[in-house]
């Protein structure tokens, strides 16, 4: 497919210390040293990896965009891409290689650390994704919406953002279930965007004490940037 990137050569640093105080663990602590050899083993076989392309948007209604002849239907997403050409769709993972060594665990806390870890191998390929797409795309102010982060655009929606990417499990390894889950399960996905105005999904969620919650609910903006007119 034209104009797909695959970036399958990112480096994973894990930061022992970072992940230690993400665990709430001393360095003198009695676990800090099987912390440091998950570690170790993961650094040694991770090979996190991403996938995103460049697509255009052919038109739009309402409620729905078409891009590359795929329709997505969302009226947030309709909005924010009211000015734009084209976007990104992506998806990012920790790899299949971390994925098959966490179930290798079998203590049940090694396995949460092993997941934290694991979600440090997916934000090394997020930001790998984020600089690539920066350096060579997007040179001003970009957001990103994923499917099922609103209910104004469902998990559904990843059907159709994998049909966009043409096909993320022979790219770099992550498979869509019939209940529309990513394998590995530390992977995201979504479509980033240009814009002029910061968006956040947390935005517009209502949920109280989200761990990854990125900026203040705002219950009014809907009303003020996305209801169709005369609603």
């Amino acid at each position: 497919m034209t104009d797909t990137f695959i970036l399958d050569s990112i480096a994973f640093e894990p930061d022992l210390g970072g992940l230690l105080r993400k665990l709430c663990l001393e360095e003198q602590d009695e676990h800090a040293e099987t912390v440091r050899r998950l570690v170790q083993q993961a650094r040694a076989i991770a090979q996190p990896k991403a996938m995103y392309r460049a697509a255009y948007i052919d038109s739009k209604s309402d409620n729905t965009v078409v891009t590359d002849g795929i329709v997505f239907t969302s009226r947030v997403l309709r909005v924010n891409l009211d000015k734009a050409h084209r976007v990104f769709p992506y998806v990012a993972t920790c790899g299949q290689e971390l994925q098959a060594w966490s179930r290798t665990i079998t203590d049940f806390l090694e396995r949460f650390w092993a997941d934290t870890i694991m979600e440090a191998a997916l934000r090394s390929a997020m930001q790998a994704l984020e600089e690539h797409i920066t350096q060579h795309h997007l040179f001003g102010r970009s957001a990103v919406m994923s499917p099922g982060s609103l209910a104004d655009w469902p998990i559904e929606q990843q059907r159709p953002l994998f049909a966009l990417l043409g096909n993320p499990h022979e790219a770099i390894g992550v498979e869509l279930t019939d209940s529309l889950l990513m394998v590995p399960i530390k992977s995201v996905s979504g479509l980033r965007f240009p814009t002029e105005v910061r968006f956040e999904s947390c935005q517009l969620c209502p949920r109280d004490r989200c761990p990854g919650r990125r900026a203040r609910y705002d219950p009014e903006l809907y009303a003020k940037r996305y209801a169709p007119d005369g609603t």
